[in-house]
């Protein structure tokens, strides 16, 4: 029974993937839910700006590219005319988010979970102003995402289709000649990907001196590599100090980020993509004495609570991986202990995906970071190319990479490139919940000849006997 005093036991504002998650466990639990948010559809940035249309981008121009570059002919198939129909593929990726955020109002409606439509801002820590109605809870969790950083100096306008973040990427009318990424992060070259399949020439500019910043140093080389053969035309240690909107084009001002002398360059888009910050603003937290931290960011303890009693947060606007499984891993913890359970999530192992092709996947401690923390390392690695399913495929880009403990054989880390690496990274990320040493991969029988055969030879590689190299 909720208690009388509160119209809900649990409301939760925001209705992405951490959100949407938590209001529906809390609901199965029992508890009196609602959660609100101010889109006209539920899904949060994920599935209505993220992931999900940026995934049916990725696959439909991996189609398009394979048809129109001949790369099926090898294998007997032999294609002439291919065209580019963007404006069907562009329809096609919104009629897949439409299915999805549809899927949501209907899983709420399953659970009885009531949407609350509009802004959500505290008034006191149970008292929320939703639109122009005021509603009480018991329990509040904030799961309000993140949005674009901006960069200085450089205006989005996603309406005019020159200078655009992640969202307006998604949604350009015509394929640019020249497109200018700032940011060699994820998002940068996952949507440079599609854009460069389709036929723009892409330069990415990264501040840093490698694209992938925090991943393992292996990992960013061959990558870099990779990106390069494909045509990605990419400077590292550069920086962006202005941009200016001309009539048909933008004016870039770059400069090396250790100091040196300007350089213009011109492109028809420029995609801004230098990371994403928590969405605080108009929470009213000043209301409820809730501060963030010098990163936006709102502290939490093990059990995601605030500082203030009976409000919570989960996702991207508290600590850690800015990640849509992550938050959904904390929505499910955070409604558990509200309900009095115990609800955890290993922040130890959370994988990490980058949707290029060849994907990029990884999970647990990078070796930079492994002996940074004090380990002894020893590391495995196999390449695909000597994996019987890529070689047969002709999809041998990459390796696998497993990181153990020399002492302990624990695994550590575990680090891949390959076509279907956001899949194979499942089984490391289990193998490390279970506390798995390199030995137990290693002498886990694989399915042959499947691309995960890779991981027991990188696990076999650990202690120098792997079989296929």
């Amino acid at each position: 029974m909720a208690d009388q005093t509160y119209d809900y036991d649990v409301l939760v504002i925001g209705s992405g993937p951490g959100g949407y998650v938590a209001a529906i466990r809390a609901a199965q639990l029992g508890l009196k839910t609602a959660c609100a948010e101010s889109r006209e559809t539920l899904g949060g940035t994920c599935l209505n700006v993220g992931c999900i249309p940026s995934k049916a981008m990725l696959h439909a121009s991996e189609l398009y590219e394979e048809a129109h570059e001949g790369a099926l002919e090898k294998f007997g198939v032999k294609l002439s005319g291919a065209k580019l129909d963007l404006d069907q593929m562009l329809s096609e990726k919104e009629k897949a988010v439409g299915e999805l955020t549809g899927g949501i109002e209907f899983l709420f409606k399953k659970n009885k979970v009531e949407w609350l439509k509009g802004h959500a801002s505290f008034e006191d820590a149970h008292s929320v102003k939703i639109g122009k109605k005021t509603v009480t809870a018991k329990d509040v969790v904030i799961a309000t995402g993140s949005s674009v950083t901006p960069l200085p100096g450089v205006e989005i306008d996603n309406d005019k289709h020159q200078i655009v973040d992640s969202t307006g990427a998604l949604a350009l009318p015509k394929v640019p000649k020249k497109m200018v990424v700032i940011g060699g992060g994820v998002i940068g070259l996952e949507l440079g990907s599609v854009w460069r399949r389709l036929g723009a020439e892409v330069i990415v500019v990264e501040f840093l001196d490698q694209i992938l910043p925090g991943m393992d140093g292996d990992v960013r080389r061959e990558a870099a590599k990779l990106f390069k053969k494909q045509g990605f035309d990419i400077r590292t240690g550069t920086k962006v100090t202005s941009a200016k909107t001309l009539k048909a084009k933008v004016k870039l001002t770059v400069e090396p980020a250790k100091g040196g002398d300007e350089e213009s360059i011109e492109a028809d888009c420029v995609l801004v993509s230098i990371g994403r910050k928590p969405n605080t603003d108009g929470l009213g937290l000043d209301a409820i004495g809730l501060e963030t931290n010098d990163r936006g960011q709102i502290e939490i303890d093990h059990e995601f609570r605030t500082k203030v009693d009976g409000v919570w947060a989960i996702g991207d606007v508290v600590p850690g991986l800015m990640l849509a499984h992550k938050a959904e891993d904390e929505g499910i913890a955070v409604s558990e202990n509200i309900a009095g359970q115990t609800g955890i999530v290993n922040h130890d192992v959370i994988p990490s995906v980058v949707y290029t092709m060849p994907e990029i996947a990884s999970v647990g401690l990078t070796t930079e970071e492994a002996k940074a923390k004090g380990h002894e390392v020893k590391a495995g690695k196999f390449p695909m190319m000597a994996n019987s399913r890529a070689k047969t495929n002709r999809d041998t880009d990459g390796f696998v990479k497993v990181i153990a403990d020399a002492e302990t054989d624990r695994v550590l880390g575990v680090h891949i490139i390959a076509s279907l690496a956001g899949t194979m990274i499942a089984q490391a990320a289990q193998a490390m919940e279970f506390g798995a040493t390199s030995e137990d991969i290693a002498y886990t029988c694989h399915a042959h000849p499947t691309h995960s055969e890779a991981i027991k030879e990188a696990a076999m590689a650990v202690t120098g006997k792997p079989i296929h190299i």
